[in-house]
């Protein structure tokens, strides 16, 4: 029998110019002395940052040290085949106090050339948000390079961004090269590929507590954008009780939302891969291997390969996200 079960990590915490309290007053998790919490990394394989189990036997152990321990037996044999020792995906809480500043990230390609490292696809589930709170994604018409920097130069890059008016349940997906921002109000759970690298357009001339600006990666940016202009930038779903609802698919990760209200039961067994729950709503028990491990709001939990079938119990019902690659 394998020794891996469903592991819970301790989460990194991290202070933002933007960040804000609903870490604390909505999710529930502590962040101690820090100013704010802009963001909570959850399961993390960056290297500056990589997660630390913190429940079972393992607990002290490190996400990195597993995966070279366990290898596909943890998240699967096609994924480890691809990723090596590097977990392949970054799972997030954000809360925006503020609106984070005007940003893009690269692809593959260009990330591998430049950084030696994976791009940025990801994907925001929106858990809470202030009335009136909006978000930027992409261009509101069709733009070239040119009139980009025209317009960025010239103060007006707003002018020609899309802006999205938000409320709980939405949800958006951001292939890497789409220029976007979270906006002002927003508690987001993010659920991206394994990679720090942002590049910083414009950041509404804010400053620091020394009175400097933030550095702006114009020139690198330019090389990263899609300029297209695209009719949908939320993503459209259905939402059902008590049924796995498709949000996103990609060939990073596969995302549902499993808004239920009674107990039920997963079987992963035709997955090659590691499973993730990011709670975004009430509380449940993973029962699995003969015990059980409770989830609740804010908390994310990782289903090794090696569990292939998992009963989710509820009382008072739950929401969660539910990412894998396939």
């Amino acid at each position: 029998m394998s020794p891996l079960y469903p592991l819970k990590f301790k989460t990194i915490y991290k202070d933002k110019i933007w960040g804000g309290q609903k870490i604390k007053t909505y999710l529930h998790k502590d962040f101690g002395g820090l100013p704010n919490c802009g963001e909570t990394w959850e399961i993390s394989g960056v290297k500056s940052d990589v997660s630390v189990v913190a429940n079972g036997a393992l607990e002290g152990e490190s996400l990195a040290d597993l995966l070279e321990k366990y290898k596909g037996q943890l998240v699967g044999k096609k994924v480890y085949d691809h990723f090596g020792n590097i977990f392949p995906l970054l799972v997030k809480f954000i809360d925006a106090n503020d609106d984070l500043s005007i940003q893009v990230h690269p692809d593959d390609e260009l990330a591998k050339k430049r950084h030696n490292s994976f791009g940025k696809t990801e994907m925001w589930y929106v858990i809470e948000a202030d009335p009136g709170s909006t978000l930027i994604s992409g261009f509101n018409q069709q733009v070239s390079e040119e009139i980009y920097v025209d317009k960025l130069n010239s103060g007006h890059i707003m002018d020609i961004l899309n802006r999205e008016d938000v409320a709980a349940g939405d949800v958006f997906f951001l292939p890497a090269g789409r220029v976007h921002t979270i906006g002002k109000g927003l508690l987001i759970a993010e659920i991206q590929q394994t990679s720090d690298i942002t590049y910083r357009i414009y950041d509404f001339d804010r400053v620091d507590d020394k009175g400097n600006k933030r550095e702006l990666h114009t020139e690198e940016a330019l090389a990263a954008i899609d300029y297209n202009f695209y009719p949908d930038y939320k993503t459209k779903y259905q939402p059902e009780k008590n049924e796995t609802v498709p949000l996103v698919k990609c060939p990073y990760f596969t995302t549902n939302i499993l808004d239920f209200t009674e107990s039920t039961t997963k079987d992963y067994t035709g997955l090659d891969s590691f499973v993730i729950h990011v709670c975004v709503e009430g509380n449940y028990v993973i029962e699995c291997q003969g015990k059980q491990h409770p989830v609740k709001m804010g908390e994310c939990i990782l289903l090794p390969k090696t569990i292939d079938r998992v009963n989710l119990i509820t009382v008072n019902g739950f929401k969660i996200l539910e990412s894998y690659i396939e």
